[in-house]
């Protein structure tokens, strides 16, 4: 699932892909539950891995398809207590009810739905965010 080792952290592909290239940065450092935990030099690292990982997920998805709207970044840990951040896309035909609102306000059960769920059918577009996520690596660092 690791899409990448990162300067802050390890990038991987969500275990749930109801939208399809969800992924998060996982901070690599032991302790840390808040944004405010990190020193504000590794903070600013954490916060430029998050915004390369959605640059790559966005070229990615977009990539495979052309519905991609936009990119939803957010930091949370309301319920893991570690630093982490999650990156959606979000694409045009979510259910319009969905596409205004925050991708928490999915129905639980696609969070965990086997339907849902990681597999194989998600490889093409896993290489792809990784692919990317080299490239814009490249780029910034």
């Amino acid at each position: 699932m690791v899409l990448a080792r990162m300067r802050s952290g390890f990038a991987v592909i969500g275990d749930t892909q109801f939208l399809p290239g969800y992924c998060v940065l996982l901070s690599d450092v032991d302790g840390a539950n808040h944004l405010t935990d990190l020193p504000r030099l590794l903070r600013a690292d954490f916060l430029t891995d998050m915004g390369l990982l959605g640059e790559a997920v966005m070229a990615a998805a977009n990539g495979l398809d052309p519905s991609l709207r936009r990119i939803n970044y957010e930091v949370l840990g309301n319920t893991d207590a570690y630093l982490h951040a999650h990156v959606f896309p979000r694409y045009g035909w979510e259910p319009e009810e969905l596409l205004v609102g925050p991708v928490w306000a999915y129905p639980a059960d696609r969070w965990t739905s086997p339907r849902d769920a990681y597999s194989d059918e998600h490889e093409p577009l896993r290489e792809a965010i990784a692919s990317e996520l080299v490239r814009v690596m490249g780029e910034a660092y």
